[in-house]
């Protein structure tokens, strides 16, 4: 972000880099649009009238492509991105997001299927009711 970029705009701003963070962890199409959707209007308080200017909306779609692992140059675009966040936990947030997506052969995680089946053996190790003497 500029440093002298007055308040709005770098509310605008860091709601854009938001946007793109939470398309990086949900990889979900609205999300996608939705930050494109910010970014068209970044670029329209840059002065974009005529849609001449689309800075934000091209860089959204090339991060977007990244992220998703489709971009040219992937890695690059990523960085520069990476960047221009000046908010370290942002950052880090992106940072965790990105690369949870680059691990290699990732499964997602099968909470249902890991658990314990009910079997004979889910009292074993209790002492019986009967040895009790109850």
């Amino acid at each position: 972000m500029r440093e002298n970029a007055t308040e709005p705009e770098s509310k605008l701003l860091r709601t854009w880099q938001l946007a793109v963070l939470r398309f990086a962890v949900t990889l979900d199409d609205d999300d996608r649009m939705h930050a494109l959707g910010v970014a068209g209007e970044v670029d329209r308080l840059a002065g974009a009238a005529d849609d001449a200017f689309h800075f934000f909306r091209r860089t959204t779609a090339e991060l977007c492509a990244a992220i998703s692992g489709r971009g040219a140059d992937q890695d690059a675009v990523i960085r520069r991105f990476l960047a221009q966040i000046d908010n370290a936990r942002l950052k880090r947030a992106v940072e965790a997001a990105i690369a949870k997506d680059r691990t290699p052969h990732r499964m997602p995680p099968k909470l249902v299927a890991s658990r314990a089946k009910p079997g004979n053996d889910l009292w074993r190790g209790l002492p019986s009711w009967r040895a009790s003497g109850t």
